[in-house]
């Protein structure tokens, strides 16, 4: 069996000094500000996503004429009585945003019930994903269930096996908590060095939302469970493809939750309305959706779904199974691939970072392939098992160059290269690729997908 990937990479990279006097971080401040003066200097930046028009700031007198010209003859909506109130309605976004999208990809799967949709990252701000563009998989396709009608089994090593109906789950101590959640299959394609065009399809089968329900370790303790020889509990879904996964009672009793809202609303059909499992920092496909029963067990069940899927095929030519945690990863979003730099000076790096373990403790982003790292600004809040938000300043001097982000979580293990993973898997894996993320900014500023070794 291969060695653990922890053994091979991290705990190298020594960790900056944290505890600055007032008077450094004054002269720090002083310094950025001083550094984003002359970037600003040196030219209006802009980043266009995709296809977007997006224009460079004014430069020229005539540009500086037709924006004075948009503030002193007001517009229609400066004049004029606006729309109604929408009292009745659900809020959807500005019909000018309406190209970011969820995406699913060409030719993934024979179906499409059993594929999967994109969240476009590219567009995200801060930690959390709006429930519309939160990414979808599906093994059977999605249904919409009558709550009124769903059932919650918990059966097995238990003293009282129950039913419970949502009514009875909605009437029990509830908890909010922010997490991400992650299919084990995010970012596959990069294994085989297979350069898809954009972070939305490279990375965006990762989405964080904040999630409410009973916890698991509530319910399990009302039935009675069998402290002594429960050693895992089964989750089962309601839908076609009956998903069933194991989970060790440790994890159950720890931090998971049966869910029925997600970002201060109820889960959305596509997401497993009206009931799911969350599984904070273990891959997606163990948040069952739909959840229909749990039932206590002593040993692992080995469902297809952990035996002959979602399992990692190693060099020797072995399968690894229950590797469910999903390593520290990060990914630059902006700019990112498919986006173009329309010019020459400063630009604000930003992207997202995860860990399965922990809380996201550092962030470091290299503009030159690799060879010089800086350590960017962690933004707030700063969640265990949920995404951190990273920016850092950037001043683009109009030369080709690869944009790089390493991650390093609180127990110390530090982001791999790709030629490191490989090291330890080979190259036919598909599950859990959580390697370094390089961008290529040509000299004509498009920015694309490259791999460095």
């Amino acid at each position: 069996m291969a060695t653990d990937l922890n053994q091979v990479i991290g705990r190298v990279l020594p960790a900056p000094e944290n505890h600055l006097s007032t008077d450094l971080l004054e002269r720090a401040r002083k310094a950025r500000r001083s550094f984003m003066g002359k970037a600003l200097a040196m030219g209006a930046g802009a980043v266009a996503a995709g296809a977007a028009s997006t224009q460079a700031l004014a430069s020229t007198p005539a540009a500086a004429a037709a924006g004075e010209d948009a503030i002193l003859n007001l517009p229609e909506h400066t004049r004029g009585l606006g729309m109604p109130v929408a009292a009745l309605g659900y809020g959807m976004p500005s019909k000018y945003e309406a190209n970011l999208q969820r995406r699913e990809s060409p030719g993934l799967t024979r179906v499409s019930q059993a594929s999967v949709s994109f969240t476009p990252l590219q567009g995200s701000f801060g930690i959390l994903t709006p429930s519309g563009l939160h990414f979808e998989r599906h093994h059977q396709g999605w249904w919409d269930i009558d709550p009124s009608k769903h059932r919650l089994m918990i059966n097995g090593m238990v003293r009282r096996q129950r039913v419970f109906t949502m009514d009875d789950l909605m009437r029990l101590p509830s908890v909010s908590r922010i997490h991400f959640i992650e299919c084990g299959a995010n970012t596959a394609p990069e294994w085989g060095n297979v350069a898809l065009p954009s972070v939305q399809y490279t990375h965006g089968m990762v989405s964080c939302s904040e999630f409410t329900g009973v916890l698991l370790s509530t319910l399990l303790e009302m039935v009675g469970y069998d402290k002594r020889r429960g050693k895992f509990v089964l989750a089962e879904g309601a839908d076609g493809s009956s998903m069933t996964r194991t989970i060790s009672i440790e994890q159950a009793m720890d931090d998971c939750i049966v869910a029925w809202g997600m970002n201060g609303e109820m889960l959305r059909p596509e997401n497993g309305y009206p009931l799911r499992l969350v599984v904070p920092g273990v891959q997606g496909v163990s948040w069952v959706k739909y959840l229909r029963r749990i039932e206590v067990g002593d040993q692992k069940w080995g469902t297809k779904d952990e035996v002959l899927h979602y399992v990692d095929l190693m060099p020797d030519g072995l399968h690894r199974q229950y590797t469910g945690i999903q390593e520290c990863k990060s990914v630059i979003t902006t700019p990112s691939g498919g986006q173009k730099l329309l010019d020459r000076g400063y630009y604000n790096i930003s992207g997202i970072a995860w860990s399965g373990r922990g809380t996201i403790r550092r962030v470091d982003v290299s503009v030159d392939g690799g060879r010089n790292w800086r350590t960017a600004r962690l933004e707030r809040p700063l969640l265990p098992k949920a995404l951190s938000r990273f920016n850092i300043d950037w001043v683009w001097d109009g030369k080709p160059t690869i944009i790089q982000s390493r991650a390093i979580d609180s127990t110390g293990y530090v982001q791999p290269k790709i030629n490191q993973l490989r090291a330890v898997r080979g190259m036919r894996s598909i599950y859990h690729n959580n390697a370094i993320q390089s961008w290529l900014v040509s000299e004509n500023g498009e920015v694309s997908n490259v791999q460095v070794y």
